[in-house]
């Protein structure tokens, strides 16, 4: 079976994506629809052991905004390498949405609107 080089995965440049309706400076010359980056995610036995732990003592559950903080990026970069799949260079109106599909496992949703923009 043949194998053939991976193409490296499109790249867009996260200052061009915002959750406004607009970039300043810009304009939109063409709408390409919502893109998407979709990661699911659940705790593994030692972090919420840890979670567990850092409860007793109170304040910020550093592990739990380590876990957060990490799903929340790769949804973000799906969602850029899908926008520049599609041929965009920005996204707009983009948003996060989470939902917790079953006891410790949660999806994170980052998603907007991949556009064409040029400089005015």
């Amino acid at each position: 079976m043949a194998t053939f080089p991976q193409q490296p995965p499109a790249i867009l440049d996260p200052a061009m994506v915002t959750t406004a309706l607009e970039l300043p400076g810009y304009r939109i010359v063409r709408n390409i629809g919502v893109v998407r980056g979709i990661v699911v995610r659940s705790r593994n036995l030692f972090g919420t052991i840890g979670a567990g732990l850092q409860t007793l003592i109170g304040g910020n559950i550093t592990l739990y905004t380590q876990l957060c903080e990490k799903t929340r990026q790769d949804a973000f970069v799906m969602m850029a390498q899908h926008a520049a799949q599609a041929g965009a260079n920005a996204v707009i109106m983009a948003r996060y949405d989470a939902n917790e599909l079953m006891q410790g496992v949660t999806e994170v949703l980052a998603y907007g609107t991949a556009v064409v923009v040029e400089k005015l």
